[in-house]
């Protein structure tokens, strides 16, 4: 299964109580009702485990069945409008593309 990692700050002026509202309204309905997408998690970074300030303040793990068919659906003029809202509140974000290298458990 292919996961993206999505790595990224918030821009300078943008509230992380306005950020979380959009996550939660559209950004995560969204994003988890593509046929492509088997999970999508948005996590708020709480600091290195050795107390270290994170380098980033969020991480978006979205798994996908196909990754050929995610790049299809995000074609669509709604998630065009996802992704520029997205791109309002994120700065820089890094967009990683992974391979689990192992079997899925049991």
């Amino acid at each position: 299964m292919t996961t993206i990692v999505v790595l990224f700050n918030l821009k300078p002026g943008v509230s992380v109580a306005e950020y979380e509202a959009w996550a939660l309204s559209t950004d995560l309905p969204n994003v988890s009702a593509l046929p492509s997408v088997a999970s999508f998690r948005v996590l708020r970074s709480g600091g290195l485990l050795s107390g270290a300030p994170a380098p980033f303040q969020y991480v978006e793990l979205i798994e996908l069945a196909s990754i050929d068919a995610f790049r299809s659906e995000v074609k669509s003029e709604l998630m065009h409008g996802v992704v520029r809202e997205f791109r309002a509140y994120a700065d820089s974000p890094q967009f990683i593309v992974t391979e689990s290298i192992a079997p899925p458990g049991p």
